[in-house]
């Protein structure tokens, strides 16, 4: 664990709530999922609430879908997973979807601390490739991680992938939801909770070491 004040071997980070700001992106593309699931003959009635999808993001997609619409079946949530993620990489290359503020300003501070950028994700990993992608950010970091791409049932298994894989030994983690709390206190990294998306639920945050309102207020941590 790195304490308050040293710089950091690597800093893995969440991406929707963390980096990106989700909602720009995903509520619109949620809205197109459930017009097309009707559209089909395989879903209806009205959509459901869009605080349900809000309040699921940082859970796997299986979970997420549990939490939307746990009356349909899995193949309903299958097509949705796929029309989903259609939607979302349709609105990126549209140019949809923003930065929290000063995301990549500091980004580019700490890659040029020499800090270990990564991402660990419960996404997709098309999803999580693209945003990193289409944000220009993929310059800086060394490693994409999503439960996608590895097939993990937690984000504690995820990191510990990426810490093993790249022989990490101390690192920050950096999240918005109770996931990333219990993937860096399991892996004994240091906790950074991201205090500024608005999903998560009372008390997800408590056991971080460090509480930030802004992303750039990492850089008041680090010598």
């Amino acid at each position: 664990m790195t304490t308050r004040g040293q710089l950091p071997e690597a800093m893995l980070f969440d991406l929707d709530g963390t980096l990106f700001q989700t909602e720009t992106l995903l509520l619109p593309a949620y809205h197109a999922t459930f017009d097309e699931l009707r559209a089909q003959g395989i879903y209806e009635g009205e959509t459901p609430p869009e605080e349900r999808i809000l309040g699921a993001l940082g859970m796997l997609l299986e979970q997420i879908w549990m939490r939307v619409m746990p009356e349909s079946p899995v193949a309903v949530h299958q097509e949705a997973d796929k029309l989903l993620i259609k939607y979302q990489v349709e609105g990126l290359q549209e140019g949809r979807g923003v930065l929290y503020e000063g995301v990549a300003e500091t980004l580019q501070t700490l890659h040029a601390k020499g800090v270990r950028l990564f991402v660990a994700s419960n996404g997709l990993e098309d999803y999580v490739k693209q945003v990193i992608a289409e944000m220009g950010l993929e310059h800086l970091f060394e490693g994409l991680y999503s439960a996608g791409e590895y097939q993990t049932r937690s984000k504690v298994d995820l990191v510990q992938i990426l810490l093993e894989k790249h022989g990490i030994q101390s690192a920050w983690m950096v999240g918005d939801r109770s996931s990333d709390v219990e993937a860096g206190l399991r892996n004994n990294l240091t906790v950074v909770a991201c205090d500024y998306a608005g999903f998560r639920d009372a008390g997800e945050l408590e056991g971080a070491h460090i509480r930030i309102g802004r992303f750039a207020e990492l850089l008041d941590y680090i010598s």
